[in-house]
C-alpha cells in the first residue's frame, strides 16, 4: 500500500513538473539561438569595420542557416560576394525548432529627412543583412519565435550597427 502511495505521488509530481521543464527548455533554446545570432552579427560588424570592407550575413529563414560573406566586387550583386572562410564560424545553423522572420525596421517619425533617406538606402535586400565599413548596417528586425509562442526580437541599429534584444511575452493570438 505504501509503495502504491509513493508511486501515485511521483506520478502527480511528474505531471506537474514536466510541462514546466518543457517550457524552460524552449525558452533556453530561444535565448541561445538569439545569443548565437547576436554573436554572428557582432563578428560581422567587427570584420567590416576593421578590414574596411562590406560584409553581410545571409539568413535562410526556412532552414535556419546563416553565412557570413565579404564583398569582392564593385556592385551589390550576389556574384560580388564570397563566403568569408577565414572567419571561424563563418557559417552555421540556428535550431530548426526556432522560427525566424526578417523585417525592415520602422523609421522614427521624429528623425529629420536626411537620416530617413539614408536609412532607406540601407534596407536589407532579400535575405542578406549588410554591415558597412563606416560602422553602419542595414536597419532590420529579426523575429525569433519558439513552438510555445515566446518571441525574441533582434533589432539592428542602422546608425551604429549594434544589435538590441527585445523580449516579448507571448505571440499575439496564441
Amino acid at each position: 500500500m505504501e509503495l502504491l502511495v509513493v508511486c501515485l505521488l511521483i506520478a502527480v509530481m511528474a505531471a506537474i513538473i514536466v510541462p514546466e521543464m518543457r517550457s524552460s527548455f524552449e525558452d533556453a533554446l530561444l535565448r541561445s539561438s538569439g545569443r548565437k545570432l547576436v554573436d554572428v552579427f557582432g563578428l560581422t560588424y567587427s570584420r567590416a569595420v576593421s578590414l574596411n570592407q562590406l560584409h553581410r550575413v545571409r539568413l535562410d529563414k526556412s532552414s535556419g542557416q546563416y553565412l557570413i560573406e565579404k564583398q569582392v566586387g564593385d556592385g551589390q550583386e550576389d556574384s560580388d560576394f564570397e563566403p568569408a572562410t577565414e572567419i571561424t564560424g563563418f557559417k552555421g545553423q540556428i535550431d530548426r525548432r526556432i522560427f525566424m522572420d526578417i523585417q525592415k525596421s520602422q523609421v522614427d517619425s521624429d528623425e529629420d529627412s536626411g537620416s530617413e533617406a539614408e536609412t532607406e538606402l540601407q534596407q536589407p535586400v532579400g535575405d542578406g543583412i549588410s554591415f558597412y565599413p563606416d560602422g553602419t548596417a542595414d536597419a532590420c528586425d529579426i523575429l525569433l519565435r519558439d513552438r510555445m509562442g515566446f518571441e525574441l526580437t533582434l533589432q539592428i541599429s542602422p546608425t551604429t550597427g549594434r544589435v538590441h534584444l527585445l523580449e516579448q511575452n507571448r505571440a499575439s493570438g496564441q
